[in-house]
């Protein structure tokens, strides 16, 4: 057995959330087994183990998650993406699409310096949107992003690539099809 397939065995699916035809990948099963979370951890840290990686972005909410433990692994900071008007300090701020919409994501300004080595992390890309988001993000307050890594990756939706597009390298541990 891979190590996708023992990660695939620890997801669990729900058919039709939040809306019919929608098959939701639910990493909170994996998160409450203790081997596979240490599992996709050490797989999600991997390539940079030894590299010099300053902070590691998550986007809310399993991002911060996932990349807590993995900034704590590579002995980074962490540093996080939230939803418009949840941060106190001063921030900076870019609108992103939604599948049914635009919504906006915030970092603090001085959360990342310019040129830090940046690893974004998230549970899942799909379409890519809310990713994208965070990458011109990041840019725009001047992190060097190395990769953006993600548990599960829906290629139908094309979201990686949309993130390889931006000059963004796309680790992924597993892939389900659909949608």
């Amino acid at each position: 057995m891979t190590i996708a397939d023992e990660l695939k065995a620890s997801i669990r699916t729900i058919r039709d959330y939040p809306k019919p035809g929608i098959l939701f990948r639910d990493i909170t099963t994996l998160l409450g087994d203790a081997r596979a979370f240490r599992r996709a951890i050490d797989e999600l840290v991997q390539p940079w183990a030894g590299a010099k990686i300053d902070k590691v972005a998550g986007m809310e909410a399993r991002g911060f998650i996932l990349g807590g433990a993995v900034a704590h692994q590579l002995s980074a900071g962490f540093a996080p993406i939230r939803k418009k008007g949840k941060l106190p300090h001063t921030k900076v701020s870019i609108a992103y699409s939604l599948e049914y919409g635009v919504d906006e994501m915030e970092i603090h300004d001085d959360a990342i310096a310019p040129g830090q080595r940046v690893i974004l992390v998230d549970d899942l890309i799909a379409t890519g949107g809310t990713a994208e988001g965070a990458v011109k993000l990041l840019k725009q307050i001047g992190a060097d992003v190395v990769a953006a890594c993600f548990v599960i990756d829906l290629p139908d939706l094309g979201g990686a690539q949309k993130i390889r597009d931006l000059g963004v390298p796309v680790r992924t541990l597993m892939s389900f099809d659909g949608h």
